[in-house]
């Protein structure tokens, strides 16, 4: 088993493995390292956790179980993944998620199509963490910079990163076994925005390749 299968396999066990205390202490200090390490602030960080509670909420009481929508928020600026019974319900969900209070702008991606399998859904979190430990494994940039959604084997890049980050975390995720596409919604920054934002980057390794998938900019 390669070093990448590995961590990707760490990174999909390890978090409903925890139980109890040992859960709430571990999960603690790993939350409170990516907050200090990612570029945004952590009053930011906080307003895009309200956010997307905010939007899970509405949605759940209007549309219950005849909706899977997933909402991430990053920067207030919100991405919406999933599926939906009609391109009314989807532009009503777009409309909904707008008007949340702080929310900037969004990114509808939502598709009109029957709500997806239990384990669909688990194929698309094994996907996501491959591509977080290849990230780790490349060591082309601090890979918690970088924010993986994917759904149908569609994978979306959010995250505040320099153009060569980005185009490394591109590179990387569509050459992971499974991604059938590539969706750019990352924020490009200056160099110099970066190292004023940035605190010291841990060590990572080195990363192999896979086929690639194509890649769509938003």
């Amino acid at each position: 088993m390669n070093r990448t299968l590995i961590t990707a396999l760490i990174v999909a066990l390890a978090a409903p493995a925890l139980t109890g205390c040992v859960a709430a202490v571990a999960t603690g200090v790993t939350a409170g390292t990516l907050a200090v390490m990612d570029r945004r602030s952590f009053g930011m960080q906080t307003e895009d956790e309200t956010i997307e509670w905010k939007i899970l909420s509405n949605i759940a009481s209007k549309y219950g179980e005849n909706v899977h929508v997933n909402q991430t928020s990053y920067n207030r600026k919100v991405l919406l993944t999933g599926e939906v019974p009609s391109e009314e319900v989807k532009a009503e969900i777009g409309q909904l998620a707008s008007k949340t209070t702080n929310v900037e702008s969004i990114w509808n991606e939502l598709q009109v199509a029957p709500v997806t399998s239990f384990q669909n859904r688990s194929n698309d979190a094994f996907i996501t963490s491959k591509v977080k430990g290849r990230f780790v494994d490349g060591g082309k940039f601090r890979a918690n910079l970088v924010k993986v959604v994917t759904e149908a084997g569609t994978v979306f890049l959010l995250g505040l990163v320099t153009r060569h980050e980005a185009d490394a975390a591109i590179e990387i995720a569509r050459t992971t076994a499974g991604v059938k596409k590539v969706v750019n919604v990352m924020q490009i920054i200056s160099v110099e925005q970066a190292k004023k934002l940035d605190v010291p980057p841990p060590d990572n390794g080195s990363s192999g390749s896979q086929q690639p998938a194509p890649v769509h900019n938003n």
